[in-house]
């Protein structure tokens, strides 16, 4: 029998509110995190490709805090984020 070694989408989406860690409030595999990828797209939020990442965030709760094993690395995706936006809101030259 052969196997199926085609990896199924998975997706994560997190918020941050500065009030404790960021929250999982979303997330899925499969068409779900199709969906969520393509909504993010079309809403203009920032994707950020972290296979190891989303594999972590998919085992915390929804609405709960990330742990603080996962804080070094969500950290860098908030700063990608945080550059990105003063990135868009910098007056062209």
């Amino acid at each position: 029998m052969k196997e199926n070694k085609e990896k199924k989408t998975k997706a994560a989406a997190l918020v941050y509110d500065q009030i404790g860690a960021p929250r999982i409030v979303a997330k899925g595999a499969g068409e779900v995190a199709r969906k969520m990828i393509e909504t993010a797209e079309a809403e203009g939020i920032p994707i950020q490709k972290n296979e190891l990442l989303v594999e972590a965030l998919m085992q915390v709760e929804l609405t709960k805090e990330i742990p603080p094993q996962l804080y070094r690395a969500v950290a860098e995706i908030l700063a990608f984020i945080y550059r990105l936006d003063k990135t868009k809101s910098s007056p062209s030259s």
